[in-house]
């Protein structure tokens, strides 16, 4: 499935334009090759509402069993074989790539509670040290954590960061060493000795410190990996640690948190439609928590504390792109003391809020493109900040300082590297504090942005962004990537990506489509592409790659595709419905087992995600979805190119599911195009954990869609 994964491009380097129609070669074919690998067939036959379904690859899901992991050896080998031929070309984009990326870079410092935190990437080091400086950028630097240090010997490493106590001597931090996304391991480092203390949890995903800086509240998952307790540990207690909340519903996740001002530790369930916060104080945390509001099924709020007040956002059916609330600190749990302080509004989404002492920050979305507002607390205009783009992304990063008169925000667009800016609110002007540089050097005037609209088969009008160098002839036969998420209401963003250029600078066109499931024009274009509605993902993606063909910017032999994980169910789908209209398909940990995963209630995440896809135990919502499920539709036809990747520690997308796509494909298909599965054995659903390796990633994908168009330098 499965949330979260944002196709994340590393890097690109100038090529000559022409490249596109020189240096191509001969488009080998399988029949050029040695056989691929063949699953057994061992049939396995399941009934549900009298349906028949016979699923002749079930096996592949047991990594325990030798036989598994020879099969996925063996498609490895055959991959590599493959591409062995395109080992330069790997070579030559891997190097592009690293060209256009800082090898020695540090992140702008951001000011917390007496201290300058900022993190940096040493030369030929895979991971980020990260660092801090008391009162004064001058100060000597202190290296909290160096995770090339904790990497060493091992195969993979998520670092997902930390917790620093409010008296700054302790530093409560998860990591993992799967390269899964779900299960960390929590620990706690001394730093006035730079040790870790005689602790480790399993199983954390999220962590608040108390304002004792003894007390800390962390939240452990259960065997479907749902976040579903929170405990209390306090250090240098030899009592076990206290369990103070447990959610029972296996639709909803917790997390814990600090308010900005830090009065209070926030526990927040949700799933995806409806939500429950509840609070203690953090001067007192042996009191228990207490409810907010209760929960109500399909409300959707969430608490930002100020000193004075509790601002509240609020979602429910008649309000989808949110409204805020502010509410007294005592009383608040009557609904009636709550008081509008932004009114709902049908054509822009409410995306996120920054509480300042005295002032709101608010990032907002609007035909699809974001919008950053601030509003005075006490009365006064609203300040909006412009863009200069007509295709962009602007992020807000707030600042954790509650007193400051400056908020941070990020820009970027498909040809603009990403610029860290803050926003002076009394001044009125945002100042430059960080540009992305590109060593190997980039100028945006040497390229076009176009925003196209594609028209759905109910009208719908589906935005599309695309970036090309300029000159580049709209002949109808530009090599062309398109792709797109389209779940969860996680919208599709432009921003830029120096990887990409290794396909731009070749002659391609690069595209985004904004399709339905993602939030990208409002929280009703979410509602339009999930649950009985899904299909219109689909056919939105497949609405923008007729447009490019329709206007002339590319033709389907030169079409490729690209998405992850829910952006893999996207590249199934829509290469079962239009094989025709794509050359080549990269699915990223695709979830495409849509009907078995569903089914089993003790996979992890399955139960959490009924409110996304359907519960397949309801006949309405099992028919519908068994409809679209990628693998279980795969049928005797022409199919494009294919290559699918997957992490056999993977905990979002299990590792069978692309295996089993690929041996089914590879049974019906009735071309001679190349299906190749590449399982990374190491790690997890983000591929390769280290920034080189994940550059190599990156490298082999591009080496695969050039080869299938015949660009071989």
């Amino acid at each position: 499935m499965k949330k979260y994964y944002n196709l994340l491009f590393a890097g690109t380097v100038a090529f000559a334009l022409s490249a596109c129609n020189l240096n191509t070669s001969k488009i080998l074919k399988e029949s050029d090759f040695p056989a691929p690998p063949v699953a057994d067939v061992m049939p396995k036959t399941f009934l549900e509402f009298n349906n028949t379904r016979v699923d002749n690859y079930f096996w592949l899901r047991d990594k325990e069993n030798p036989k598994v992991i020879e099969y996925l050896k063996a498609e490895n080998s055959y991959s590599d074989a493959v591409m062995k031929k395109t080992k330069k070309l790997q070579d030559k984009i891997y190097n592009e790539i690293i060209g256009r990326i800082k090898d020695v870079d540090e992140s702008y410092p951001q000011f917390e509670n007496g201290y300058y935190y900022y993190s940096r990437t040493e030369a030929g080091k895979q991971y980020r040290v990260y660092c801090r400086k008391l009162e004064t950028l001058d100060a000597a630097e202190e290296v909290m954590f160096d995770v090339n240090k904790m990497a060493e010997g091992k195969k993979a490493m998520i670092f997902a960061g930390f917790e620093i106590s409010p008296d700054n001597k302790t530093a409560a931090y998860i990591y993992n060493e799967t390269g899964s996304y779900a299960e960390f391991i929590l620990k706690i480092r001394d730093l006035t000795t730079g040790t870790d203390m005689d602790i480790s949890i399993p199983g954390v995903s999220s962590v608040a410190w108390a304002n004792d800086s003894k007390t800390l509240f962390y939240t452990s998952i259960d065997n479907t990996l749902r976040p579903y307790r929170v405990y209390k540990h306090i250090l240098g207690s030899k009592a076990a640690d206290e369990l103070v909340y447990e959610e029972k519903d296996q639709k909803f996740n917790i997390g814990v948190s600090k308010s900005k001002p830090k009065d209070y530790i926030f526990i927040s369930s949700s799933s995806s439609t409806t939500s429950e916060y509840l609070y203690t104080s953090a001067d007192r945390p042996s009191e228990p928590f207490k409810v907010f509001m209760p929960r109500v099924q399909g409300v959707d709020y969430s608490v930002i504390q100020h000193k004075e007040k509790f601002f509240i956002r609020y979602k429910d059916k008649d309000n989808l792109n949110g409204m805020v609330y502010e509410a007294p600190l005592v009383g608040f749990r009557n609904k009636a003391t709550w008081k509008e302080f932004i009114a709902h509004d049908s054509l822009v989404r409410i995306e996120s809020i920054d509480i300042l002492k005295d002032y709101m920050a608010l990032e907002l979305r609007k035909d699809g493109l974001n919008h950053i507002s601030v509003i005075p607390l006490k009365g006064g205009e609203t300040q909006d900040i412009n863009f200069p783009e007509p295709v962009y992304s602007a992020t807000l990063t707030g600042n954790p300082e509650y007193n400051a008169t400056t908020i941070r925000y990020v820009y970027t667009s498909l040809k603009r590297p990403n610029t860290i800016y803050a926003y002076d609110i009394l001044k009125k002007v945002s100042i430059v504090l960080k540009e992305q540089e590109i060593p190997s050097g980039f100028n945006p005037d040497d390229y076009e942005v176009e925003r196209l609209w594609a028209k759905a088969p109910d009208s719908a009008n589906v935005p599309m962004a695309i970036v090309y160098k300029k000159g580049l002839k709209m002949d109808g036969k530009n090599p062309t990537l398109i792709t797109s998420y389209g779940s969860y209401g996680s919208s599709s963003d432009v921003y830029f990506s120096p990887s990409a250029y290794s396909l731009i600078n070749r002659g391609f066109i690069y595209a985004v489509a904004q399709v339905r499931g993602g939030s990208d024009m409002g929280e009703q274009w979410y509602e339009d592409g999930k649950l009985m509605k899904k299909k219109n993902t689909f056919t939105d993606f497949i609405a923008c790659a007729e447009k490019l063909i329709a206007d002339k910017y590319t033709e389907p032999s030169r079409l490729a595709a690209t998405g992850g994980s829910a952006g893999g169910l996207l590249m199934g789908a829509v290469t079962n419905m239009r094989p025709d209209l794509f050359q080549t398909i990269v699915a990223q940990v695709p979830f495409v087992d849509v009907i078995n995963t569903m089914m089993d209630s003790s996979l992890p995440l399955t139960t959490q995600e009924y409110e996304e896809w359907g519960n397949p135990n309801e006949p309405e919502a099992y028919n519908y979805m068994l409809s679209y499920s990628p693998y279980d539709n795969v049928k005797a036809q022409n199919y494009p190119n294919i290559l699918a990747t997957g992490g056999i520690n993977d905990s979002q997308v299990l590792f069978h599911e692309p295996a089993k796509w690929v041996a089914k494909l590879r049974k019906y298909k009735t071309d001679d195009n190349l299906v190749l599965l590449y399982m990374n054995m190491e790690s997890g659903h983000g591929g390769a954990t280290g920034r080189y390796d994940s550059i190599r990633d990156t490298a082999f994908e591009w080496a695969f869609i050039l080869n299938r168009v015949g660009i071989s330098k």
